[in-house]
């Protein structure tokens, strides 16, 4: 049997997109015949405290589900203090790089990447073991934190992480890149890299989809489901809606810096149709989610290189996206005929696009569920994209 490690800063029972794409991958990987072990912090994510369970350890390991799992100590914080954001990063990456320099380790190695200063230490050690090194970059830091206006572009910090994103992309054997746009990046520095497609598909389907809703009168309901943070701009999106007189509902289920700030102003302004259910279990999640109708993907920013994994999650469930966040990920949304897409940072456009799909009626969305979700049936599986890859030495 083929040994594997995966190092990654998220791993259930963490909840969110970045903990389930790891999950899904190390899954496959033994459903495919590796013997796969994941290297991450004690789970922290994302209240910044360790769950109840790994409280008072400094190592943990354990098998879930076939992985071998080691989960080393962090100085967990989602504090918005900088100092302390960067003094839980390096916590957790001293640790892993005396454990990788001293521990026995596989052969091949997959490196998650962003966070950038965490794929620098696990790519400095794994380089000095001389083991081989995959990276896989699901967004292109420091480039999206430029975007993103939390980095000035050519002050020090900005020059010190294109020193290390260059570092991890030239000492990894190959990369994956979820987006066409991170591989053309990636080529741009070193053009004779070996990069692959990896896409973020999902790893559900459901057989259900009904012909008609149970209660067409119902209004149509939008959901948000996901990270409450800088990226997603949900804060901001819900004050710039103009719901008022529309057959429309928006449903927010998350955790995240913008958690509180969503409560309190849905509360001031008692909005009568913004409903927020905070952070729930996947498979509840997707239950509950049954009886909604479009998946909202906002981006607060075009950020290139990123394609929300919730585009294949959610057309996976036979939902039709409405996209709100520019870059690669519209192109794939047009291309596939998913739903709507609103221009980014385009408020007005977004109120035009709601209006028109509150008077659209409950019966073609339903039809359109059902045609989306065989289209991501056949398009977006994750088991033939990793047979592909499997048979091109990926791994």
């Amino acid at each position: 049997m083929k040994d594997i490690l995966i190092i990654s800063n998220y791993y259930p029972p963490e909840k969110g997109a970045a903990a389930n794409r790891i999950e899904q991958l190390a899954l496959k990987l033994d459903q495919n015949g590796y013997q796969v072990s994941v290297i991450s912090p004690l789970p922290n994510y994302p209240k910044g405290e360790l769950f109840p369970e790994y409280k008072n350890k400094f190592s943990v390991t354990e098998k879930i589900q076939n992985i071998t799992l080691k989960r080393l100590w962090i100085y967990p914080s989602n504090s918005s203090n900088i100092f302390k954001r960067i003094v839980s990063t390096l916590s957790f990456s001293t640790t892993l790089f005396i454990y990788l320099l001293i521990a026995k380790l596989p052969k091949k190695v997959i490196v998650q990447s962003p966070p950038l200063l965490l794929s620098f230490t696990a790519v400095l050690a794994l380089w000095i073991r001389r083991r081989k090194i995959i990276l896989n970059v699901s967004d292109l830091w420091p480039t999206a934190a430029i975007e993103l206006g939390v980095l000035n572009k050519d002050s020090i910090s900005h020059k010190f992480l294109l020193f290390i994103e260059r570092f991890i992309y030239k000492k990894a054997n190959h990369i994956f890149g979820q987006s066409n746009e991170i591989i053309a990046h990636i080529h741009s520095i070193f053009p004779e890299k070996k990069c692959l497609l990896y896409r973020n598909y999902p790893d559900h389907f459901i057989e259900n989809i009904t012909d008609e809703k149970q209660n067409s009168n119902e209004p149509i309901k939008l959901f948000y489901a996901g990270l409450l943070g800088v990226a997603q701009g949900v804060f901001e999106l819900i004050q710039q809606l103009e719901l008022n007189n529309l057959n429309l509902e928006l449903h927010i289920f998350g955790d995240g810096a913008e958690k509180d700030q969503i409560i309190n102003y849905l509360n001031q302004k008692q909005i009568k149709n913004i409903f927020f259910h905070g952070m729930l279990e996947r498979n509840l999640l997707h239950e509950t989610l049954q009886n909604l109708d479009i998946a909202l993907v906002p981006l607060k920013t075009r950020i290139y290189g990123s394609v929300p994994s919730k585009i294949f999650e959610y057309t996976a469930l036979g939902f039709p996206v409405l996209y709100f966040g520019g870059g690669e990920g519209e192109s794939i949304v047009e291309e596939n005929n998913l739903g709507w897409v609103v221009p980014v940072e385009n408020y007005k456009s977004l109120n035009s696009t709601l209006k028109q799909i509150s008077e659209i009626g409950t019966d073609k969305i339903q039809a359109m569920k059902k045609q989306i979700f065989l289209h991501a049936k056949q398009h977006f599986n994750l088991d033939e994209q990793m047979k592909r890859l499997i048979k091109n030495d990926a791994f």
